[in-house]
């Protein structure tokens, strides 16, 4: 299908429709028709932009994007994040999801504290949820690919919540969980993060349930950050996070990513889980770049739709 784009906003413009193919019932999309490495005309991402609203997930295929122009594009949908401290690449707009040592290239042992940490990435969560404002989106480039393994699921939650029963909508309806970055990694190690990297990023609360400004959609907000629900005993908190995630996760609800390089992948922070899944990270060389965008306000604030570029220095033409 094809999106009209918005009303037109000043300076120049070349519009050549986008091609939006739907890769699942329920959510999810591959994009067709535009050159991610070239500065991105305002009518094109206002295409772009009403897909990501309405699919959640975007597929570009064959985007050999380098540092610079994924950076461009990105700021297309907004401020981009700093990332935590306890990223390699902490302190750069980048979050570097990869088996290679940041300054030689070389393979990074699996016991050594920095991939201890990125298995946390292997739980179904949502970027920067453990945020006062959580992000909006991640765009996530594949530089480097395994032949095998290291694919990326993605759950809809928009639909998860869809399907839950009326009693269930009733029941959380309201309530707000306590997400901690130090939770998830505590997961998978209780000792990975250092007290400076836990103090980064004390835990926030954010809602059960989330609202999309622009459709109205809603969608659970849950996931690995997710520690215990406010208010609950800790047991009966986590066993309902538990029990809505079993749910939000089943396979009608998913779709599962193989990788090629040069894909940029983008989700919406807002409406969807996802997950790393497993590779022979002694074997294959591995090398994604993530950008995050930030959130408009917190959650528990209305916020709005930034218009294309607004608030960035996104490279339109």
């Amino acid at each position: 299908m094809r999106y009209r784009p918005g009303p037109m906003l000043p300076g120049k413009t070349k519009f050549v429709p986008i091609n939006v193919s739907p890769l699942t019932p329920v959510f999810g999309a591959e994009i067709e028709g535009v050159d991610l490495t070239r500065a991105v005309d305002r009518a094109t991402f206002a295409e772009i932009r009403a897909a990501f609203e309405e699919y959640s997930v975007l597929i570009f295929r064959g985007q050999p994007l380098d540092d610079a122009q994924q950076i461009a594009f990105s700021e297309c949908f907004g401020p981009l994040e700093v990332t935590v401290k306890a990223n390699p690449a902490g302190g750069t707009t980048f979050a570097r999801q990869s088996n290679l040592d940041i300054r030689t290239g070389e393979i990074i042992p699996p016991n050594d504290r920095r991939m201890i940490y990125q298995r946390a990435n292997m739980l179904w969560h949502s970027d920067s949820s453990f945020k006062p404002v959580p992000s909006l989106c991640s765009l996530l480039s594949a530089r480097e690919v395994p032949p095998e393994g290291g694919d990326t699921e993605f759950a809809s939650m928009r639909a998860a919540y869809d399907a839950l029963p009326v009693e269930t909508k009733r029941r959380i309806e309201g309530l707000a969980a306590e997400h901690s970055l130090a939770y998830s990694r505590s997961q998978v190690d209780p000792t990975v993060m250092t007290e400076e990297q836990k103090a980064e990023v004390p835990p926030v609360r954010q809602p059960l349930v989330r609202v999309n400004p622009v459709n109205g959609r809603k969608a659970l907000f849950i996931g690995a950050h997710a520690s215990h629900i406010v208010g609950w005993p800790l047991d009966e908190g986590r066993t309902l996070l538990q029990d809505l995630l079993a749910h939000a996760t089943q396979p009608p609800f998913c779709y599962g990513h193989r990788w090629r390089e040069g894909d940029l992948v983008v989700w919406d922070n807002r409406a969807v889980l996802h997950r790393a899944t497993p590779y022979d990270t002694v074997k294959y060389r591995r090398l994604m770049q993530r950008t995050t965008v930030a959130g408009d306000a917190q959650t528990g604030s209305p916020g709005r739709l930034r218009t294309a570029g607004e608030g960035s220095s996104c490279g339109f033409w």
